[in-house]
């Protein structure tokens, strides 16, 4: 394709997300009469959100979506205890969209509409070398115990894994508790922990002894943004403005920032 013919591309996509969208916000209110796109999103999900200075890959993304529709992003914290519940949220109104380093599922897809996915990846496994030096991937857990997130697609693999006799036991912790939960693997409050590759990658690193030691082979993930069902033209909208930061090379360059490869295959 030309570079003429794709900035042509680039520009009618970009059209085509903001049609429709002045003199109200996009969910069709005013705040302010300052538009305004209404993200949930689950802290801290590092490279996603909660990186230093309030920075992410979601952060950044959603920013250059929600400017494509002539909107400002704004962040809402999603507390709940099991990340299912943000799904809720989201059909109760407390968000236009959901930008969570979201995996679909059919379950999911249930509950929400999503654009086509910006990322995928998959579940990745740490552990404290020193303390199990032996582990290197799933299959060296057996009699161990895995630690997860309620909620989190990482759940029914390691209850596969332990009904397969191959891991000994999951502990579930708190969707906010992930922290938590990595400081238990030198402590021995659990001895694997399973998450998506690149948030795990992220969140290992200050702790002294805890590494990644298994990134890919165990799930296939498509990371997607949900949007309540009833709101057909916002997905639209989204998915328009974001298949113009894919074909401007804006969404390569934010992957390229935040997980160090452009690509959107990276499980």
């Amino acid at each position: 394709m030309s570079t003429r013919r794709r900035q042509l591309l680039v520009a009618g996509v970009a059209m085509t997300a903001a049609a429709g969208l002045a003199g109200c916000d996009v969910a069709g209110r005013r705040s302010d009469d300052k538009r305004t796109l209404r993200v949930g999103a689950a802290f801290p999900d590092p490279p996603f959100n909660g990186m230093p200075l309030g920075g992410g890959f979601d952060i950044d993304l959603m920013t250059e979506i929600a400017r494509a529709l002539g909107a400002e992003a704004s962040f809402i914290r999603y507390d709940g205890t099991d990340f299912n519940g943000i799904f809720g949220a989201l059909n109760g109104g407390d968000y236009d969209c959901v930008a969570a380093g979201t995996t679909v599922t059919p379950e999911r897809e249930k509950q929400a509409a999503f654009v086509a996915p910006y990322l995928i990846s998959g579940q990745s496994l740490a552990v404290d070398s020193a303390r199990l030096p032996n582990v290197h991937s799933i299959d060296d857990l057996s009699g161990l115990t895995i630690g997860v997130q309620q909620g989190n697609t990482s759940q029914p693999i390691a209850n596969r894994l332990v009904a397969e006799g191959r891991a000994g036991a999951v502990r579930v912790y708190d969707y906010g508790a992930v922290r938590s939960a990595i400081t238990d693997l030198t402590t021995g409050g659990c001895d694997a922990f399973m998450k998506l590759a690149p948030v795990l990658t992220e969140l290992v690193k200050p702790v002294p002894g805890v590494e990644v030691v298994q990134r890919t082979g165990i799930s296939v993930e498509k990371i997607a943004i949900a949007v309540p069902k009833a709101d057909q033209d916002l997905l639209e909208r989204i998915a328009a403005a974001q298949a113009a930061l894919e074909a401007s090379g804006t969404l390569p360059r934010l992957r390229q920032r935040w997980l160090g490869n452009p690509n959107t295959y990276q499980a």
